[in-house]
């Protein structure tokens, strides 16, 4: 898939999720094959950039693969104002958020609450196209309700503005996370614009993957929870697409490594107290089983860097010796 000068090695990007996309997530995806990792979302209020968070957000040093930002927001000044400033920091793709369905996000008539304003929805992206000379791809639900799914009016307007591609989340905003994707409105969607379609939603294994495209005809797959705790899916999809054959799962000692790398990265970019604290969800996304729930109870007790590590290896020392 082609976004602007930037070929994919192939059909499989990371979608961005608030405290979760950060640089170690996403370098780690990348590393396991995903073709390319969008940022966390970057409010466009300019108010809020003088924060850790926002800092560390906005900052691309170590990063890999292509570089894709996400802003967000409701002002279209502010939008075209935010894509200028990324680009000035590093980012070679800009990625407006329209799909997420967070209340504090649509307090504000930002995120999904925007598909309820496609004359808003086309003076935002006509603005921030307008602002930057690098590609700006945009992120949607596939309305903001069951009975108003506008997916593909939505889509058209993108199109039409000069959006270089669009990912498609197979839910409304009203649905939240609830219930099953559907893919039919990405299939609508597909088939009324000429702009790359990314599908996105409920993308957790192999075999859902093949069916999603071949279901959608999508262009590429968006895979945000699925992730979560398995960075190597991005490597099983790939091989299953090409081969219609599945992996064996993952050896017990590749996923020590990559829990520790993982958790000494955090730790590197967020300092001890906070990268304690991100730890503690993403070892318990690695280990989601009703049987190790005693493990992470103990685990998000623990207030250390060197507890944290220590814990981990003797997880994985019992396992060994069973």
């Amino acid at each position: 898939m082609q976004i602007g000068p930037y070929q994919l090695k192939n059909r499989l990007i990371v979608a961005p999720m608030a405290g979760v996309t950060d640089q170690p997530f996403r370098n780690l995806c990348l590393r396991y094959g995903a073709a390319m990792a969008v940022s966390e979302m970057l409010s466009s209020n300019p108010d809020v950039w003088d924060t850790d968070k926002s800092r560390q957000r906005m900052s691309h040093a170590g990063e890999d693969g292509i570089r894709s930002v996400q802003i967000a927001g409701a002002d279209p000044e502010l939008m075209a104002n935010a894509a200028v400033v990324n680009v000035q920091q590093g980012a070679q793709i800009i990625d407006i958020n329209m799909g997420c369905p967070a209340k504090k996000v649509n307090r504000k008539l930002a995120g999904s609450a925007l598909l309820q304003d496609p004359v808003q929805v086309k003076a935002i992206l006509q603005a921030v196209v307008a602002a930057v000379d690098v590609p700006v791809t945009l992120k949607i639900r596939t309305g903001w309700a069951p009975e108003h799914r506008n997916g593909v009016q939505i889509a058209q307007i993108a199109e039409d503005c000069g959006i270089a591609s669009l990912a498609v989340h197979g839910r409304t905003r009203q649905c939240m996370y609830k219930g099953n994707a559907e893919y039919d409105t990405i299939k609508a969607i597909k088939k009324n614009v000429s702009i790359p379609v990314v599908a996105n939603g409920d993308i957790v294994t192999p075999e859902k993957a093949r069916f999603v495209l071949d279901q959608t005809g999508a262009d590429a797959l968006m895979i945000g929870r699925g992730a979560q705790g398995r960075p190597w899916i991005f490597r099983e999809i790939q091989h299953y697409l090409e081969t219609g054959k599945k992996l064996a799962p993952v050896e017990m000692d590749e996923k020590r490594l990559v829990m520790l790398e993982h958790l000494k990265n955090l730790y590197a970019l967020y300092g001890e107290y906070k990268g304690i604290r991100f730890a503690r969800k993403h070892v318990g996304w690695y280990l989601d089983q009703d049987e190790q729930r005693p493990f992470r109870a103990e685990f998000n007790r623990l207030e250390t860097v060197e507890e944290q590590c220590s814990m981990v290896e003797r997880y994985f020392d019992e396992i060994a010796q069973n």
